[in-house]
C-alpha cells in the first residue's frame, strides 16, 4: 500500500474522530443545559468539508470515484484505458481550477480581514485548506493518469501479441 493512501485514510479518520467528539460534546451540553455552543456548527462544517476532500483523495487513489460504468465496462480494453486517462485528466483540471479559485478567495478573505461569525477567527484559516487539498487531489489525479498510461502500454502489448 502506498504511503499517500495511508496518509489520506489517516487524515480522514482523525477528522471523523474530531467531528464525532465535537458533535457529542455539543449534544451533551444542549441536553443538560438547554444551550448549545455556537462554534461547534462552524467547526463541524469545516471538518466535514476537509473530510470530504480527504475522502476524495482516497477514492482517487483507489480508483473508486463515481463514473458512468456503461462506457467503461462496454468498451474494449484500449478504449477503456482512454476513458481512464480522460477521466484522470478531467479530475486534475477540475481540481486545479477549483484550487486556483479557492486560493483567490482565501487571499481576498486574508486581505479584507473577514472573520467567522461564531468564533471570530479569520475566515482564511478555514478556506486556506481548500486550495491545499485541491493541490493534493490534482496530484492524485495525475498519479492516476500515470497508472492508466502504464496500463495502456500493457494492454497495447497484449493486443499486439
Amino acid at each position: 500500500m502506498a504511503w499517500y493512501r495511508r496518509a489520506d485514510d489517516t487524515i480522514g479518520a482523525w477528522l471523523l474522530a474530531a467531528l464525532l467528539v465535537i458533535t457529542l460534546v455539543n449534544v451533551f451540553v444542549r441536553y443538560f443545559t438547554d444551550q448549545s455552543f455556537a462554534w461547534t456548527e462552524e467547526l463541524s462544517s469545516f471538518l466535514m468539508l476537509v473530510m470530504c476532500l480527504a475522502g476524495s483523495a482516497s477514492a482517487i487513489t483507489r480508483d473508486s470515484h463515481l463514473r458512468i460504468e456503461f462506457f467503461s465496462t462496454a468498451a474494449d480494453p484500449g478504449r477503456r484505458a482512454y476513458f481512464e486517462r480522460f477521466s484522470a485528466l478531467a479530475n486534475a483540471l477540475f481540481f486545479f481550477g477549483l484550487g486556483l479559485l479557492s486560493a483567490m478567495m482565501a487571499w481576498d478573505e486574508f486581505r479584507f480581514g473577514d472573520t467567522s461569525p461564531a468564533i471570530g477567527l479569520p475566515k482564511w484559516w478555514y478556506s486556506i485548506w481548500l486550495p491545499i487539498f485541491c493541490a493534493i487531489l490534482c496530484t492524485r489525479s495525475l498519479q492516476r493518469f500515470q497508472q492508466a498510461q502504464r496500463l495502456n502500454g500493457q494492454v497495447t502489448e497484449k493486443d499486439a501479441a
